[in-house]
């Protein structure tokens, strides 16, 4: 209590007025008081650093400084919202960028907390979202889901959040997400490895390190360990699917949006004949033989949701295809049953939804082929690069399915 009054007096004493007498400047205080205590990951209502959090705020509120912000204007993003509270510049579709805008303090959102994790294969910084949920049902000691979000190439934490929305479902639907950043030191285009074969086994590698930061987070908060989920898009959804292959006991399921199979790359030359669908040209097949032909897809034992646009000339759409079929193969393939249906959003886009069930009538594949889309994050925000708000909602499709799951604890 002693601390707490001689921080709030320190507080009054640098201010050039009293009270609450000039709320535009209060707030702009708080602001940037907030806004430290996020960068520093001392932002959050729990875990280890949350005594340190309720301290200042309790300093604050004794100083007259703790006033509320005004609610989310209706028909305001989400997005915007949930990457403004932790005073960043929020991302434009396609790269282009806005200025910051202003931190907006709100009962309705969570945390979004800045953290590193090293171990023998170095060191990554990732973003931890804790939604609001989680504090308030603290005392009910009830384990939750937790997703591990993996962005593409030229993507950031920030911005994967910002394009994909998955803050926001977090909140709905009440689970964590932990969003790993990839180092520019390790991938000057801020690529995940998937293509280098120090980085597709177990226990070593990037693999690892993603590894690493999920049992962190999972043993630091009430974490539901039949409930662990990985996804990414594009070099993301590639190393997903590689956290699938060589992790299957840590996570639940998978969701790959505009990846590739486990394995289907060994170095530089060979991730790009992989990207193209595995067609050489005979040019760089006859300097690097082994791209003669495509490797082989290797089993993926775990429940995976693919998403791809056809017209993906990043990526070729028979990646898609691979992963479906190593995910089907490591299954009884008798047992499975595979139906198929042709949609559109109320915007036009339209789709092919494929969905394999086992024998007891349980999703083990769905793949969503997306017709005329390219590269991009299906039902994302413009906030966000990389993304297509025309749709489908993978996000919101991505988290059905896994939630779907036996494994993950439904009946």
């Amino acid at each position: 209590m002693k601390t707490r009054d001689s921080f709030s007096r320190r507080l009054l004493q640098l201010l050039p007025f009293s009270g609450t007498s000039r709320p535009g400047v209060v707030s702009e205080i708080t602001t940037t008081i907030r806004r430290a205590l996020a960068s520093a990951g001392l932002a959050t209502k729990s875990g280890p650093f949350s005594g340190v959090a309720r301290t200042i705020d309790k300093a604050l509120s004794t100083a007259g400084l703790n006033n509320h912000y005004p609610s989310k204007p209706a028909g305001h993003d989400a997005a915007i919202h949930d990457s403004a509270r932790e005073g960043s510049a929020s991302p434009v579709h396609v790269g282009a960028w806005i200025e910051p805008v202003p931190a907006v303090e709100s009962p309705r959102h969570g945390d979004f907390i800045s953290r590193s994790f090293t171990n023998q294969a170095g060191t990554r910084t990732y973003k931890l979202y804790v939604p609001a949920s989680y504090a308030s049902a603290e005392g009910e000691a009830v384990p939750i889901p937790m997703l591990v979000m993996l962005h593409g190439c030229k993507q950031s934490p920030d911005d994967f959040a910002a394009g994909t929305r998955m803050n926001a479902l977090a909140e709905q639907h009440g689970f964590l997400v932990v969003y790993p950043a990839q180092a520019s030191n390790a991938n000057g285009s801020k690529c995940w490895n998937w293509f280098r074969s120090q980085d597709q086994g177990r226990d070593s590698g990037e693999p690892s390190l993603i590894a690493g930061i999920t049992r962190e987070v999972a043993s630091q908060y009430r974490i539901d360990q039949r409930r662990i989920f990985v996804a990414g898009l594009s070099a993301g959804a590639a190393m997903a699917v590689i956290l699938g292959v060589t992790y299957p006991e840590l996570y639940a399921a998978v969701g790959a949006h505009s990846g590739l199979p486990y394995a289907a790359a060994h170095d530089v030359p060979s991730a790009f004949s992989a990207m193209k669908g595995g067609a050489a040209p005979a040019g760089l097949i006859k300097v690097f033989p082994s791209l003669r032909a495509p490797r082989p897809p290797i089993a993926n034992t775990l429940p995976t949701i693919v998403f791809h646009g056809d017209a993906d000339g990043t990526v070729a759409v028979s990646n898609a295809t691979a992963i479906v079929e190593a995910t089907v193969g490591a299954a009884d393939v008798h047992c499975l049953h595979a139906s198929t249906h042709e949609g559109a959003t109320v915007t036009g886009s339209k789709y092919s939804r494929t969905v394999y069930t086992d024998a007891a009538n349980d999703p083990v594949v769905e793949y969503w082929m997306l017709h005329g889309a390219g590269h991009a994050w299906a039902g994302g925000s413009k906030l966000g690069s990389f993304t297509n708000p025309s749709g489908p909602d993978a996000s919101a499709e991505m988290i059905r399915f896994f939630f779907s799951q036996k494994r993950a604890g439904t009946a």
